[in-house]
């Protein structure tokens, strides 16, 4: 607690009200603040809540009842936003989906969670037609990126669509309502639907499956309310109805729903939607339209910072950036807030916790390595396999309690036993914690390498081999060896222009490890396996590993 700035409670009371009392309140207090910016389209606070509070009304037309699943499938865009607080005032379950996934991978969800209706792009409607007919889904709702873009990109569209094989025909009918006839035609009165923001549910939110089939977890209102008010008590810096949210992390991972989205919303923000990153374009924005919050990953920071026109682009609006959904390299971190004279912590988190327990201090004492400590209200240990503490500075499995843990997966009350236990989430991860109460992640357990009888982490590997002035990026994984068990395999993405050999990446890590960490093997890619928000997939190199041996 002695790590706490002055200006961060260590409690607070959080409010218990429908998530979509964000809306509710920034629109009251900043009507005519632009929410939202999309390919130079600016829609104001109340025009967002106009357009929502119409989206509810459609929707319970249909009609759905709350606590009915309505499924999101799309990228960053205003509809995107729309949809989600729409549903919520109408008392719905959101239930968010990759706009990358497969047909099989959208049917496994779609079954699973039972959804009434799903929201997408015409663009993606062939994948759904996939496997129409084997859906519980009642009713799609089709938009189009065009639905939202100022009218002279709007007239350009159709054209730069047809270079790229154009806009698929979509069924328009009963069961296939265009987005903009749904919203045309109904009510902008605020719907009156109560919900217990303790118990219900507004969100299902699917595990990225890199652990077994993907398990949805259950987030209540409650959940999510607390975590972005967390995430905004911890960035105390930042000023209501005056920041600026570039999103480029995608809504429909948690991250980026609680970090932008959620906390925009809550303090006034504007959000600069980005559907889908890109370095060049990325760099122009910041340039141009002068954003202060920029959550990313790590492989977004590094992409940027090696992009070779990176120099001609004015970068020091940013003033705070949170990494998460893998470890950030502290030579990254070092870099990119020399280059923008903005902070960018680590923090943590999981989807079953809405997502962040932990972080660093933006302006106070930070520790390279470590994920920080537990934001207000959150309690973290860590425990042996028995689940019993363990000392300060020994490894064992992290465990975290607070108003943002989820209430448990949906349809699956076995494996909510076996990370729920005793008000406690076992998060799977591995972990110690310092004199001062900073924790360290570790590795997955699922994801130590155990070489001749030790037990090696990939990402104290990792962070050796970052350091090295020519890698851009790298993942560490085990492979099996008939003699130690496992070996060390690493993989690398050089920087543009950058040359090394194996063996001086060799010698670079016998500096620095001990003999039994050090790689056995090197493979230099153009690029490395990442999910929808730039996490580097072990699990997909551990397999080509396995393959290959």
């Amino acid at each position: 607690m002695k790590h706490y700035p002055p200006e961060v409670p260590s409690t607070y009371e959080y409010p218990r009200e429908n998530l979509a009392s964000f809306l509710l309140h920034s629109a009251e207090a900043y009507p005519d603040r632009p929410a939202l910016w999309f390919f130079g389209y600016k829609m104001t606070y109340r025009e967002l809540l106009d357009a929502c509070c119409r989206f509810a009304n459609a929707m319970r037309a249909i009609p759905l009842n709350k606590g009915d699943r309505l499924a999101i499938m799309l990228p960053n865009c205003p509809q995107a936003v729309i949809a989600y607080y729409g549903a919520l005032l109408a008392g719905l379950t959101v239930v968010q989906h990759n706009p990358m996934y497969t047909p099989r991978e959208l049917k496994h969800q779609l079954e699973d969670c039972g959804a009434r209706v799903l929201v997408t792009l015409d663009e993606l409607w062939p994948r759904v037609e996939a496997v129409e007919g084997e859906l519980p889904v009642e009713h799609y709702v089709v938009t189009s990126i065009r639905d939202y873009l100022p009218p002279v990109k709007s007239l350009l569209y159709p054209l730069q669509q047809s270079r790229q094989g154009g806009v698929p025909k979509v069924p328009y009918g009963t069961r296939v309502l265009a987005w903009k006839h749904c919203l045309a035609n109904a009510s902008a009165e605020l719907p009156k639907v109560e919900v217990d923001p303790m118990e219900d549910i507004a969100l299902i939110q699917y595990t990225g499956g890199t652990t077994g089939v993907p398990k949805g977890a259950m987030l209540t209102h409650y959940n999510l309310v607390a975590n972005a008010i967390q995430s905004a008590l911890w960035t105390y810096k930042l000023q209501r109805g005056k920041e600026r949210y570039l999103a480029v992390l995608p809504f429909f991972h948690v991250f980026g729903m609680t970090v932008l989205m959620n906390q925009s919303m809550y303090t006034g923000g504007m959000l600069i939607l980005v559907p889908r990153f890109q370095a060049e374009q990325v760099l122009k924005l910041i340039h141009e339209f002068k954003p202060t919050v920029f959550p990313g990953t790590p492989t977004m920071y590094i992409a940027l910072m090696n992009h070779p026109d990176r120099p001609r682009y004015d970068l020091s609006s940013i003033e705070v950036c949170v990494s998460g959904a893998a470890p950030l390299p502290h030579e990254v971190q070092a870099q990119w807030e020399k280059l923008t004279g903005g902070k960018l912590v680590e923090g943590y988190g999981l989807t079953e916790a809405s997502p962040i327990t932990h972080a660093n201090n933006f302006w106070a004492e930070r520790k390279p390595g470590s994920i920080g400590i537990p934001f207000p209200d959150t309690d973290a240990q860590v425990v042996d396999p028995d689940g019993n503490p363990l000392p300060v500075g020994e490894i064992g499995e992290l465990a975290v309690r607070g108003p943002q843990v989820m209430k448990g997966y949906w349809n699956r009350p076995d494996e909510t036993a076996s990370v729920l236990r005793n008000g406690w989430l076992f998060t799977g991860d591995l972990a110690k914690m310092d004199e001062d109460g900073y924790f360290y992640i570790v590795d997955r357990k699922k994801d130590i390498i155990i070489a001749g009888g030790y037990n090696i982490y990939p990402r104290e590997v990792e962070e050796v081999l970052y350091e090295h002035p020519a890698v851009a990026e790298a993942a560490v994984v085990g492979v099996e060896d008939p003699y130690r068990g496992q070996t060390v395999k690493a993989f690398i993405q050089l920087k543009p222009g950058m040359q090394v050999t194996e063996q001086e990446l060799d010698e670079w890590c016998r500096a620095n490890l001990a003999a039994y960490k050090v790689p056995r093997a090197y493979e230099f890619r153009d690029s490395l396996p990442k999910s929808a928000v730039g996490k580097i997939l072990r699990r997909a190199l551990t397999e080509e590993a396995t393959r290959q041996a």
